[in-house]
């Protein structure tokens, strides 16, 4: 018994199979053709070479330059930054951050000359901080990129000061030099009148001296701020700065018959230069002078606490504006240029302080109230003197000085 499907099959046309098979033969060529083309293809593609690391020695040298250094690949991914780049905000998410870096960068790439150029460039994404850099561009190999950034913020901070400097200076000398010569012209053209010529002539002097302690204050204030102000450093009494700065003070507060008084610890003792903390408190205190009214007392006050030793001036002056607080340090600066003027001010003695006190390792605080005076407190790191010897090196402290005024634990010092 034949299948039920034979007669099917028997009832294929012979020709139609052959058309079938036929097909499929061309098919499965043109499959394997192809796969042939595909594989050839594929093995004769060249792999894609990685991307070679860094030179070593190129890599050391970017790791000592003190200038921010940034290695960018050809698409100006960050490849490397030092530490600065990211200090400076150069680098943030390893890419680049400022667009006017990437156009330096966009130009260099264009034509291959490096390039250099000083930007000032926000220091973080907020606030109104602001960084001047000197950036280099240059190309490092084929496709690859450098960026050299150096911090040129303090010294353009500093070349303006020293120019403000130059300019105040020339301010303050031109007043008494051009109000001198004016008087002796008047003085020439009173020659016949004695109580004129007194008169100018005691204007003149007043001008002279104060000609001579701004000269003088501008080569002290020169002499801190050069490298190595401290060349003699040794223990120092304060006990015996105060007394030298309060008997130098005597003069000008004896005009205003104003007390001064002395209390605190006697034996206190820091390291430094005498002169240098002698002129410092005679600052504060002729600055508490001049400010003060006449019959009122300034009283100076030592302490020691916390490893610090603090001298603290004391007035019962006009006091100073929460407003002007700020500006008191700066050189030059006068709350009151009018009363400066007839007090012979300069405008730099609470700027010496502050570099004495900085250079002894110290400060200078202020506190003050209109109308309730004011308290400036010059803070110097104690002596750190072993018990047994404070009274062998105190009297070293104390030679070659002759104490102005015997300081007891409080007393007061008639002006």
């Amino acid at each position: 018994m034949r299948p039920a499907y034979a007669g099917h099959v028997e009832g294929i046309n012979p020709g139609v199979s052959t058309v079938v098979v036929g097909l499929l033969g061309l098919v499965v060529g043109a499959i394997a053709v192809l796969a042939f083309h595909l594989s050839d293809r594929e093995q004769r593609r060249v792999p894609p070479r990685p991307e070679p690391d860094l030179d070593d020695g190129l890599v050391r040298v970017l790791s000592v330059l003190r200038s921010a250094a940034v290695v960018l690949d050809a698409d100006d991914d960050v490849l490397r930054a030092s530490p600065p780049a990211y200090a400076l905000g150069i680098v943030r998410n390893d890419a680049l951050v400022h667009p006017a870096v990437r156009d330096l960068v966009a130009a260099v790439r264009r034509d291959g000359v490096i390039r250099e150029q000083e930007l000032e460039l926000p220091r973080g994404p907020i606030g109104s901080g602001t960084v001047l850099l000197q950036v280099r561009v240059a190309p490092l190999g084929v496709e690859r990129m450098l960026v050299l950034a150096d911090d040129r913020t303090e010294a353009r901070r500093v070349e303006a000061i020293r120019r403000d400097f130059v300019v105040n200076v020339s301010h303050e000398l031109k007043t008494p030099v051009g109000a001198i010569a004016l008087l002796a012209e008047t003085v020439a053209d009173a020659a016949d009148d004695p109580v004129a010529v007194r008169r100018f002539t005691e204007r003149m002097q007043r001008e002279a001296q104060r000609l001579s302690a701004l000269v003088h204050e501008i080569i002290e204030l020169s002499r801190l701020q050069a490298t190595g102000a401290l060349s003699d450093v040794r223990t120092v009494g304060v006990s015996d700065v105060v007394a030298e700065a309060v008997d130098r003070a005597r003069t000008t507060a004896a005009a205003k018959n104003i007390v001064i008084t002395v209390g605190g610890g006697k034996d206190a003792l820091v390291y430094g230069d005498h002169n240098l903390l002698v002129t410092a408190v005679r600052n504060l205190l002729d600055n508490a002078v001049a400010y003060s009214g006449s019959n009122t007392r300034v009283g100076v006050g030592v302490t020691e606490r916390g490893g610090l030793v603090e001298i603290a001036v004391v007035d019962q002056g006009v006091g100073i504006a929460q407003s002007e607080q700020d500006r008191v340090f700066e050189r030059f600066y006068r709350v009151d240029p009018a009363r400066s003027r007839d007090t012979g001010g300069t405008g730099l003695g609470l700027s010496i302080v502050k570099h004495v006190a900085a250079d002894h390792g110290g400060d200078v605080q202020m506190w003050s109230e209109p109308g309730k005076g004011s308290t400036f407190t010059l803070r110097i790191p104690a002596a750190d003197v072993p018990s047994a010897q404070p009274a062998a090196l105190d009297a070293v402290a104390r030679s070659d000085q002759t104490p102005a005024v015997t300081q007891a634990t409080s007393k007061e010092v008639d002006a």
